[in-house]
C-alpha cells in the first residue's frame, strides 16, 4: 500500500467503435442476466494451458460455465440463449488484479484525507466501472475503505469487479500507512487519526491491539488481513529498510485471521521483513523486491505466495522528492532479481499493479501484464493474471465472498470472460488496449460490453 505505480504513460488509448457494433453498458446499474448466453466459434485460452483450443462454443447458464464443446451445442440446451458470435476470436478468463486499491485511485493523498468518505466512495464507484471495462473482473483490494463499494457492486447498484477486501491496513506508529501529523502525537487510545476514521489504515502497537484491529476488519467483511511489515517508498516516516511489527504482533494477526478461516498478507520489501513475516505464519508477501535469494528459496520451500508487481520505472514516484525517487529506483532495480527467483524456484506468484493516486495510470492497468513479457512468455504472463490469481483469491477460504472457481475457462467455473480481437498468446500488447481489443466483457454471467460487429 501507498507505493506509487511504476510506469510512464504510453499514450492515450482508444478510437471510435465501428458504427456497426452493438454495445451494452449500463453506467448507472448492472445489466439483467440472461437465462443463458451462448458464445459461438471462439478459440479458448483457458487460463492455464499455453495453446488455444480448437474452435469451440461456450454455454453459460446463470453465472456458471455449463458446457464447452468443440461441436454444436444441442438445440434443447441452447434454447432461448443470448447468442454472441465469436467469429473465430479468442475467449479467455477475465483479468484479476491481485494488488489494487479501489478507493485510492482517483484522489491525491491530501484529497483522500480531506474529502468526505461518501465522496471518496462515489469516486471509487466510477473507477470501479472503469476497472471492469478494462477487463478486470476481480480485484484483491489491499487497503482502503472498500466494504461499501463492494456491497454496492454485489447488489447491482453499479457495475464493477468482484472485490476481495482487506479493509484498513494495519500498521505501527510511524509505520507504512501511518499518515498522522507529528502534532497529533502522543496518541491516546481514544484518539483516531483522520486516515483511521476513514478506514484507510489502523495503528496498532501491541499484540492485543493488532488482534483487535484484525478482528475489526474481519467483522466488516475482510476476505484477508493486511499488515505493513516494513517501510515503503511513499511512507512519511518509514523508509524501505525499516522493519516494523514484532514477531508477537505478527503472530497475533495470523491467529486472528486463522480463527476466521483466512490468512494474513504483509507489505514487505526487504529480506528482514519477509523472513519475520514467514516465521510468524504469514501466507502472502506483497512486493518482496529487495529480498535475497535465500529468502526466495525459503518462500518456495514453504509454499508462501508472492504477490508482486513489475515495477519498471519511477511511474508516479517521479512526483516525489529525490530521496523517495532513489528508494523507488531500488525497488525498480530489484524487479529483475525477484522475477529471476520466481522462475528459478517456481515460487507461487500473483500479478498486481498497486496503482495509487493516479487515474491516468489506472487507464493503463493492463500494461502491467504486458510488462511481464520481459521475463515471461505471453501465456505465462496471462496465466499469472488469471488462473494463478484465481488460486490466490481462493486462499481466503471460509471468508471467500464469491464461492466458485475464478481465473479459468472450464465447465463449472464462474462466468467471468473476455472475447479478444486478436490472439494475446501471440501479441500480448492487445491486453493494454481494452477499449478496442476487448469486444466482450462478461462478469458473473452478465454481458457488460459487446462490440462484436454484426
Amino acid at each position: 500500500m501507498w507505493t506509487t505505480s511504476r510506469r510512464t504513460l504510453l499514450g492515450l488509448a482508444g478510437t471510435a467503435v465501428a458504427a456497426t457494433a452493438v454495445m451494452w453498458l449500463a453506467p448507472l446499474h448492472a445489466q439483467e442476466r440472461a437465462a443463458a448466453v451462448l458464445i459461438e466459434n471462439v478459440r479458448i485460452f483457458d487460463g492455464t494451458h499455453p495453446q488455444l483450443s480448437a474452435p469451440s462454443s461456450v454455454l453459460i447458464k446463470g453465472n456458471i460455465i455449463e458446457k464447452i464443446s468443440a461441436g454444436p451445442i444441442p438445440a434443447d440446451q441452447r434454447s432461448g440463449a443470448q447468442i454472441v458470435a465469436g467469429g473465430g476470436r479468442v475467449l479467455m478468463p477475465g483479468l484479476i488484479d491481485a494488488h489494487w486499491h479501489a478507493t485510492m485511485v482517483r484522489s491525491t493523498p491530501t484529497q483522500m484525507l480531506s474529502n468526505d468518505l461518501g465522496y471518496t466512495t462515489l469516486q471509487a464507484g466510477a473507477e470501479a466501472t472503469a476497472t471492469l471495462m478494462r477487463g478486470f473482473t476481480s480485484v484483491r483490494d489491499m487497503g482502503g475503505p472498500s466494504f461499501a463499494l463492494k456491497r454496492a457492486i454485489d447488489d447491482n447498484i453499479l457495475p464493477g469487479p468482484r472485490i476481495y477486501p482487506s479493509g484498513a491496513v494495519i500498521t505501527i506508529s510511524g509505520g507504512h500507512g501511518d499518515f498522522r501529523e507529528i502534532s497529533e502525537l502522543p496518541r491516546t487510545a481514544a484518539t483516531l487519526s483522520r486516515v483511521e476514521q476513514l478506514g484507510g489504515s489502523a495503528v496498532a502497537d501491541s499484540p492485543d491491539e493488532v488482534r483487535k484491529r484484525a478482528r475489526e476488519q474481519l467483522m466488516q467483511g475482510a476476505s484477508q488481513v493486511k499488515l505493513t511489515a516494513g517501510g515503503g517508498v511513499a511512507s512519511p516516516f518509514s523508509p524501505l529498510e525499516v522493519v516494523t511489527f514484532t514477531d508477537a504482533e505478527l503472530r497475533a494477526a495470523v491467529e486472528a485471521a486463522t480463527d476466521w478461516g483466512t490468512y494474513v498478507a504483509t507489505h514487505a520489501y526487504t529480506t528482514a521483513a519477509v523472513q519475520r513475516s514467514i516465521a510468524a505464519g504469514v501466507k502472502v508477501i506483497e512486493h518482496g523486491h529487495l529480498m535475497d535469494e535465500a529468502t526466495a528459496r525459503l518462500m518456495a520451500e514453504k509454499g508462501i505466495w508472492l504477490s508482486t508487481q513489475p515495477f519498471v520505472d519511477l511511474g508516479g514516484a517521479a512526483m516525489l522528492p529525490a530521496d523517495r525517487q532513489q528508494q523507488m529506483m531500488q525497488v525498480v532495480n530489484g524487479t529483475n532479481a525477484i522475477y529471476g527467483y520466481v522462475k528459478k524456484y517456481k515460487i507461487k506468484t500473483a500479478f498486481g499493479t498497486d496503482i495509487l493516486f493516479s487515474p491516468a495510470l489506472a487507464e493503463h492497468q493492463g500494461q502491467g501484464i504486458v510488462d511481464l513479457k520481459r521475463w515471461f512468455t505471453p501465456a505465462e504472463a496471462l496465466a499469472m493474471a488469471t488462473s494463478a490469481n484465481g488460486e490466490l483469491l481462493a486462499l481466503s477460504g471460509l471468508r471467500n465472498p464469491y464461492r466458485g472457481k475464478l481465473g479459468v475457462v472450464e465447465e463449472g467455473a464462474l462466468a467471468d470472460l473476455l472475447v479478444v480481437d486478436g490472439n494475446p498468446l501471440e501479441n500480448i500488447n492487445l491486453i493494454a488496449d481494452p477499449a478496442n481489443k476487448f469486444l466482450v466483457i462478461m462478469k458473473n454471467g452478465v454481458v457488460y460490453k459487446n462490440t462484436v460487429p454484426k
